[in-house]
């Protein structure tokens, strides 16, 4: 499939070297993104940061890609999503997402959303919350196959609004069937589970060899 490449020549010690250098940048970026969400300064600062920023922008095209960032793997089987909006490391608008595998087949993440991501005054924007569980839900789809599997649908129901900050999310496949595997989950905080997600997730025509 267009997309998933292989990163010929590095090794994990180059893949961490990398993380290294690029991880750093896009946090910085994070938080060049709430600050300007929130930022109160004269319209005068304004401009003098933004002739700083559209430098620095034009530092960083000096020598990029023609597309997308893609998927990488590496010889020795590291995978590098690092453009993709929920876990890449190389995306400032990527929380990011840290998937941590349990011992009994699920995933869980913890994870934090501020000002970058409101839709309710205060609050997670229902879409970012449906993102989260797409990607949650998707990671444990694919957790017991080297294939990957594809949202077919996803079903959420949102109990009560998410509160901006720090959140968990978690979720586990209830069964497979053929090409499909049907997961759960949640995002909770605090004080309980905010939403809950149902999806059937699909091995593409592509990988079904």
């Amino acid at each position: 499939m267009p997309g998933y490449t292989h990163a010929e020549g590095l090794t994990s010690a180059d893949v961490q070297h990398l993380r290294s250098v690029w991880a750093p940048l896009a946090e910085s970026v994070r938080a060049l993104i709430d600050a300007s969400i929130r930022s109160q300064v004269d319209a005068d600062e304004v401009a003098a940061v933004r002739a700083q920023i559209d430098d620095a922008t034009a530092r960083l095209r000096a020598n990029q890609l023609d597309g997308p960032f893609g998927v990488q793997f590496t010889p020795d089987g590291d995978r590098m999503p690092w453009g993709n909006p929920a876990i890449g490391i190389r995306n400032p608008i990527a929380p990011p997402l840290v998937m941590v595998k349990d011992a009994d087949g699920g995933v869980h993440t913890d994870f934090r959303l501020g000002a970058a991501y409101e839709g309710p005054p205060g609050h997670v924007h229902g879409g970012m919350v449906a993102m989260v569980l797409d990607h949650v839900l998707g990671e444990v789809a694919a957790s017991d196959s080297d294939r990957p599997r594809f949202t077919g649908t996803l079903t959420i129901r949102y109990l009560r609004a998410t509160p901006l900050g720090d959140l968990h999310a978690e979720g586990r496949i209830t069964r497979t069937d053929g090409i499909k595997a049907y997961a759960s989950g949640h995002v909770s905080d605090a004080d309980g589970i905010t939403a809950e997600a149902e999806g059937v997730f699909i091995l593409p025509k592509w990988a079904r060899g």
